[in-house]
């Protein structure tokens, strides 16, 4: 896919997708939808991909959902032709066209095989900021603002915020934000647990390379595909047995692997690790919510 509303860059093994409309302050619109899911489908079949950026250019991050439309914005039936409907009329909710457009990019990068990093340049409001709940660590730049506005546009939080927002920074926190609708700054985003560092405006970048390259210099990519998806899926366990099992199978499966043979010898011998396993071919598939699961 040719992209035109973000960018696409690989270097050093890390790949920065930056949002690319800084004339609307980058906001989200179907096309950037489609781009950004695109954009985590290639960088999982990429092997020389070990670590993701997501960052905006010029001085905002996402400004939100792109309100060119007016007050038809959020209205799906004006947008994009009547929903299906039983012969009641009531709303058949299975109807793709019901589907939240946001909610399809996080679960995408949900799904993800690659460390994640948000690296927040400027103002991130709706889906500015709900689509990087899904990312793995968030670094703010001191001009970054944070809001999560629906409740002053007379909506509700999308991209599946209401299951990634709370565990991120605890109930209390996340329906304050939702309530209030208010924009922030990045010391209260970080005083809340939403971002894990806020830097000056010149080394945000810098500084989430240091740590994608820390990602990607001694590690096994398919132990750190696997340590993301473990980490994120067990957040939704609802006993700790459940983590024991998919441990179980983990410690099973890579403990024959040719990977975890180089890792034991390379330290014996006191050398660098040279991992030859990939994510593309050689992922196990002892996880049951390793299959797409079907939307419904």
């Amino acid at each position: 896919m040719a992209y035109e509303t973000i960018k696409y860059e690989v270097a050093e093994q890390i790949l920065t997708i930056t949002l690319n409309r800084p004339d609307k302050l980058n906001a989200f619109n179907a096309q950037m939808q489609a781009e950004l899911i695109d954009a985590f489908d290639a960088a999982d079949k990429d092997d020389n991909v070990r670590a993701i950026i997501v960052t905006g250019a010029g001085r905002g991050f996402c400004a939100g959902a792109d309100l060119s439309s007016g007050a038809d914005t959020f209205d799906r039936d004006a947008r994009r032709g009547p929903v299906k409907r039983f012969a009641d009329g009531k709303v058949d909710y299975s109807d793709p066209q019901v589907r939240d457009g946001g909610g399809q990019v996080t679960l995408r990068i949900f799904k993800c095989l690659k460390p994640v990093i948000a690296a927040i340049n400027g103002p991130a409001v709706g889906i500015g900021v709900t689509m990087q709940l899904a990312m793995d660590i968030r670094i703010a730049s001191e001009a970054a603002r944070f809001g999560f506005v629906f409740s002053q546009r007379g909506i509700v939080p999308e991209a599946a915020s209401s299951w990634f927002l709370p565990r991120i920074v605890g109930i209390s926190q996340a329906l304050e934000w939702c309530y209030s609708g208010r924009v922030f700054p990045a010391q209260e985003a970080l005083a809340g647990r939403l971002v894990s560092k806020v830097v000056a405006p010149d080394d945000l970048l810098p500084t989430a390379r240091a740590l994608a390259k820390e990602f990607a210099a001694k590690t096994a990519p398919v132990s750190v595909a696997l340590i993301r998806q473990m980490m994120w899926r067990m957040m939704g366990a609802d006993d700790p047995m459940e983590a024991h099992k998919v441990d179980s199978r983990g410690i099973y499966a890579r403990g024959r692997s040719d990977d975890v043979k180089e890792g034991v010898v390379s330290f014996l011998e006191k050398r660098p690790a040279q991992f030859k396993n990939k994510v593309s071919s050689d992922m196990p598939d002892y996880f049951p919510w390793w299959t797409e699961r079907e939307y419904k």
